[in-house]
């Protein structure tokens, strides 16, 4: 939600802010674009660790040439009717994504279900950008990712798995839809990095130092919880979750896994990321989805509330839909000065024009 001193910027610019930097950066405009669209849709969508926060990460991967900024697409390296393996070529991995999810799209309108998995990838972003594009064809859509070691497993002091989201978007009646976007560690690492700059401690749950303990400091974290936090509460739950993402992306496409992926501050090699993507579409197994999806829904929503009528019970998707039509009614994002700080700063390394605020 916005606060007090939160500084406004359009969709339209934000997009435009983007393409800039990552142009200058060096990749390709189209390439630029389509990762525009991802990180201007994580800040709509109120998912602020994953947009213009990732905006430092992408450019320095593409200025260094670490990540691949165009020059080649992604490619098929082997298929059948409703499966797929694509190599991305090392190219951003919003550009990977969409090709690979696209190609999922494809297949399950023509066999029911369609499973894609991509090695060669890097840092996708948020995985709804990914099960939203099924979902605007009426499709059930699913997305993983694996990503660098920073999870402890439940019990270790080392980091060996990634926070390894996990998407599923289902269509609903009238657009009000299921949609589910989480990571398998308690926290995503970007929203430790926000705290951070907005100069405040972490919750409980989130994180661990260099001993394993938990701290609430975000300068002294060396680890994330799994979700679940500690073993006493559950951990293990996110752990599992976390390995079977795992399974899915890395393992079953023949990119890196675990701790063979590179680390995630200050690369000197490719990421070579796994991902997959399933989509469904449900009138291959019921012809009224649509309508038991929103009883659900609603039932959920109708429930009484412990907090009370000011803290309804929400289904997914509901927090995300709220903070688009905030977005929608202040005609712009909301930003902590801090955060448009940085964008700035970002503006004046690749000297391009700064960020117009509202």
């Amino acid at each position: 939600m916005a606060t007090e001193g939160d500084i406004l910027v359009s969709k339209q610019e934000l997009h435009d802010f983007v393409v800039r930097c990552i142009t200058a950066a060096g990749a390709d405009p189209n390439h630029a674009a389509d990762l525009a669209d991802l990180l201007v849709t994580a800040d709509y969508r109120g998912h602020y660790s994953h947009g213009m926060n990732r905006l430092d990460m992408y450019s320095s991967e593409l200025k260094s040439g670490i990540c691949r900024g165009g020059g080649a697409s992604p490619e098929i390296v082997k298929q059948t009717v409703a499966t797929a393996l694509v190599d991305g070529n090392n190219l951003l991995g919003p550009v990977v994504g969409k090709f690979a999810v696209d190609l999922a799209i494809k297949k399950a309108k023509e066999a029911g279900i369609g499973m894609v998995t991509v090695r060669g990838s890097n840092h996708f972003g948020i995985a709804g950008w990914y099960s939203l594009r099924a979902l605007e064809h009426g499709l059930i859509g699913m997305s993983f990712t694996n990503t660098s070691p920073v999870l402890n497993p439940t019990r270790s002091k080392e980091q060996v798995l990634g926070t390894n989201p996990i998407s599923m978007a289902a269509p609903a009646k009238d657009g009000d839809s299921f949609v589910l976007d989480m990571a398998t560690s308690s926290v995503a690492l970007g929203k430790i990095e926000i705290q951070d700059r907005k100069n405040l401690p972490l919750p409980p749950g989130w994180a661990v130092d260099a001993d394993g303990n938990e701290t609430y400091d975000p300068k002294k974290i060396k680890g994330l919880l799994p979700l679940g936090g500690k073993e006493e509460s559950s951990g293990y739950k996110g752990y599992g979750l976390s390995m079977m993402v795992e399974v899915l992306t890395g393992i079953l496409s023949g990119g890196a896994f675990g701790p063979h992926i590179r680390q995630w501050k200050g690369a000197t090699r490719v990421a070579n990321l796994g991902q997959c993507f399933i989509v469904l579409d449900p009138k291959a197994f019921t012809d009224d989805f649509e309508d038991r999806m929103s009883e659900l829904n609603n039932i959920c929503r109708q429930l009484e509330s412990v907090d009370g009528p000011d803290k309804p019970v929400l289904v997914p998707g509901d927090p995300e839909k709220e903070h688009m039509k905030l977005c929608d009614k202040l005609g712009g994002i909301p930003y902590h000065p801090n955060q448009i700080t940085f964008m700035n700063d970002m503006a004046k390394m690749f000297n391009v024009t700064p960020v117009k605020t509202s």
